[in-house]
């Protein structure tokens, strides 16, 4: 079966910066001051209306984020905030996103701010070896973040949660992909004990989506849809570590409501337009059609080699001002 997916005009990136102080122009630093690889890009994305900055002499208001204790607390003593923007076309991605968090990462530094992604709910950091924004292009580079909950009656006895024959309370559902004009995925009703290799099999899977979506949008620039098969192959070569290969379903799924004959309330993470909008915008990640076990049986045996990290997507875009004139 296919999945037909709607593609934008245009899509917008934004990133927060919360500070305390501003003591210039934020104009007159975005995009003349941005330095390294994405100045020319920052510089022309401002001239064709692509990149915007604005400066609000007022607190940001997070609104979904997960931020940690300190960072909130930093937060409370910001007394101003700066959003930079950056609209196009979905084939522009991801160089004009890239151009955007350039500059965001660009102000923070120079004005000690605090930096917020308000898509992912997460920061960013602008210190260290994070300090510039990499030239080339890796979904794990702090551009998809996950939201893990369980259902408030969950069925795991909380004596034996590893008992994964009755347990089926753990919902992952990403955040981020919709930045790239992709529905976000979720796995809902595995065992909370499997809470890691659930997220591992959805960076798995956002990391081969995007893949072929980034080479769909390259080759088809004027494409206001896009049609996708229900079933995803996965092969070694898009597992960090290896593995064997497994197959994928993936279903329309309304984030908002769950599993019909669902147990125990959950909190339903807005992922897009509203329900009935006529949009995809969460798929729901699950084991192919003839698969004889439970869903933590195929979860397990797609964890063949055990791994914590990602491998990049393999697009790079070395130039991007030479990507965004495309």
């Amino acid at each position: 079966m296919k999945i037909t997916l709607s593609l934008p005009g245009s899509l917008t990136s934004s990133f927060v910066i919360a500070m305390e102080h501003l003591l210039f122009d934020v104009k007159s630093f975005v995009p003349w001051r941005i330095a390294g690889p994405y100045k020319r890009a920052a510089i022309s994305s401002v001239a064709n209306g692509l990149l915007t900055v604005a400066h609000y002499t007022a607190p940001w208001k997070p609104s979904g984020a997960g931020l940690s204790e300190e960072e909130r607390r930093r937060l409370r003593r910001t007394k101003q905030h700066v959003v930079v923007s950056a609209t196009a076309p979905p084939h522009r991605l991801p160089a004009i996103a890239q151009v955007a968090r350039a500059a965001a990462r660009a102000l923070a530094r120079e004005c000690d701010g605090l930096l917020i992604d308000p898509m992912t709910g997460a920061t960013i950091l602008t210190c260290g070896r994070c300090a510039g924004e990499p030239t080339y292009f890796r979904l794990d580079d702090d551009w998809l973040s996950w939201d893990v909950q369980v259902h408030d009656a969950a069925t795991c006895p909380p004596w034996d949660p590893a008992d994964m024959g009755v347990c089926d309370c753990l919902r992952v559902t990403s955040r981020g992909l919709r930045r790239f004009a992709l529905p976000e995925i979720t796995l809902d009703g595995a065992a909370c004990a499997h809470n890691l290799c659930a997220t591992n099999l959805l960076r798995t899977v956002a990391n081969r989506l995007l893949t072929d979506h980034l080479s769909y949008l390259a080759t088809h620039p004027e494409a206001t849809t896009r049609r996708i098969d229900d079933f995803l192959q996965i092969q070694p070569a898009d597992q960090p570590d290896g593995g064997l290969p497994f197959g994928v379903l993936l279903t329309p799924y309304d984030a908002d409501r769950g599993e019909l004959g669902r147990t125990g309330g959950i909190r339903r993470l807005k992922v897009g337009p509203a329900p009935g909008a006529g949009q995809v915008t969460c798929l729901k990640v699950g084991p192919p059609s003839g698969f004889t076990g439970s869903l933590n049986d195929w979860l397990c045996a797609t964890q063949a080699t055990p791994h914590t990290t990602l491998t990049s997507i393999d697009h790079h875009s070395p130039d991007p001002t030479r990507a965004l004139a495309a």
